[in-house]
């Protein structure tokens, strides 16, 4: 009898699927490997949350370490895991190099969320007022970092394939150590459409999006100081609702009743708030990945309204479930008529399960993905012998990230 394949997977924090898109994002990972058999322990150095996932209903083992600690050793030695799941390339810095240390063997797996260099290079764009080019990239100094992470790992999962388009045309990376792996969800039908409550059920438009997130801040921030003006102009009733978990003090702010503009706090049940709302806004201004709301709209049968970065990489060439504007006046314009108009609602619901049976189906990608795993597990050596860029920078930075490690701790004791 075959023994279970262990995976252990280390999160930057527990996952809070309810939260954010990223939480919802590991606990598919999370249900692809259990499906195929795997034993799975999550360990992660950061605190309890209120609002995080009891990964012991799914049978995930939960385990805190320590960072800086050679506690974590010991654990990783004992528990001897086939592969390491890495979340987010913060992650595979602080233990990456402990794993090769006593793991040596262990398939490393670097799930880059979304690309950092990416996001923060278009946020500083943004912020000085030009135009964000792709040879920004070049001299961002996360970009550095990231790389490095990625290309230390064996395979790195990525949600975008512009992203990955930027690995292998900016960066050069072997495209062997690249996976693409989008949002993953079930198939949907024209029936599951009828059940979702109608376009006269339906009321306001939504927004959702975790405020510890800057992209999400700032778009909550556009959409008051520039859009909103202009749909109340033109459709006077028209009443938008903000949810999101941990708004800030400068998000609440916004609240603004008489105008419409509510800011109502972290969402129970996101999915029956957008099923109940007409038109999801998410003018997103910088960013990077894909948008997890707008996914959710989707599945929600709920048309969207959002920007040329909002959608990047989410439709590939099919028709968006609502529209794409980057102009605020036009974007109004586009909002307004979405939300009257019942025909275009309904042509544009349509288009959003299109793009969720194209684009995202969960049984073809996992399969891949375990394909892969299972691949690696085999031909690890060969794989890792033609990724010399790879052994180099592990060589190196093995050296250098350890003594900090072990300095830090060493003073810790003092």
């Amino acid at each position: 009898m075959n023994q279970l394949k262990k995976l252990l997977i280390i999160g930057f924090v527990w996952p809070e699927p309810k939260s954010s898109a990223a939480g919802g994002r590991m606990m598919q990972l999370i249900s692809i490997f259990k499906e195929k058999g795997f034993e799975i322990t999550f360990a992660s150095a950061a605190q309890d949350s209120d609002f995080m996932i009891d990964l012991a209903e799914f049978g995930v083992e939960k385990k805190s370490i320590e960072l800086n600690s050679s506690s974590f050793d010991d654990f990783i030695a004992g528990l001897n895991p086939d592969v390491v799941l890495f979340d987010r390339f913060m992650i595979e810095e602080q233990f990456g190099w402990r794993v090769i240390e006593n793991c040596p063997k262990a398939i490393r797996i670097l799930d880059t969320e979304d690309l950092h260099c990416l996001r923060t290079a278009r946020q500083k764009a943004f912020k000085e007022n030009r135009n964000f080019e792709l040879p920004d990239l070049l001299s961002e100094e996360v970009a550095k970092r990231e790389i490095a992470s990625i290309l230390r790992c064996d395979v790195s999962l990525m949600i975008s394939e512009f992203e990955m388009d930027i690995l292998k045309n900016v960066f050069k990376i072997n495209e062997d150590l690249l996976f693409y792996l989008p949002f993953l969800v079930d198939k949907m039908n024209e029936e599951e459409l009828q059940k979702l409550p109608s376009f006269e059920e339906r009321k306001n438009f939504v927004f959702i999006g975790n405020f510890l997130h800057e992209p999400n801040w700032n778009t909550v921030q556009y959409l008051k100081e520039a859009i909103w003006p202009f749909i109340k102009k033109d459709f006077p009733e028209a009443v938008l609702e903000v949810y999101g978990a941990y708004p800030s003090q400068k998000v609440l702010q916004l609240h603004q009743p008489k105008n419409g503009f509510f800011i109502m706090g972290r969402a129970g049940d996101a999915n029956e708030i957008v099923k109940k709302s007409r038109i999801v806004l998410a003018p997103i201004r910088f960013g990077a990945g894909l948008k997890g709301k707008l996914l959710e709209a989707m599945q929600c049968g709920t048309p969207s309204a959002t920007t040329t970065i909002g959608s990047e990489s989410m439709h590939a060439n099919l028709p968006w479930n609502g529209f794409i504007e980057d102009n605020p006046e036009e974007f109004s314009k586009k909002a307004i008529a979405l939300y009257q108009d019942e025909n275009l609602w309904k042509q544009a619901q349509k288009k959003g399960i299109t793009i969720i049976n194209e684009c995202y189906q969960k049984s073809k990608y996992s399969a891949q993905l375990i394909s892969l795993v299972n691949s690696l597990l085999i031909n690890s050596e060969r794989h890792r012998l033609h990724n010399f860029m790879g052994n180099l920078l592990q060589h190196h930075a093995f050296k250098s990230t350890m003594y900090m490690s072990k300095w830090i701790e060493a003073k810790n004791k003092n």
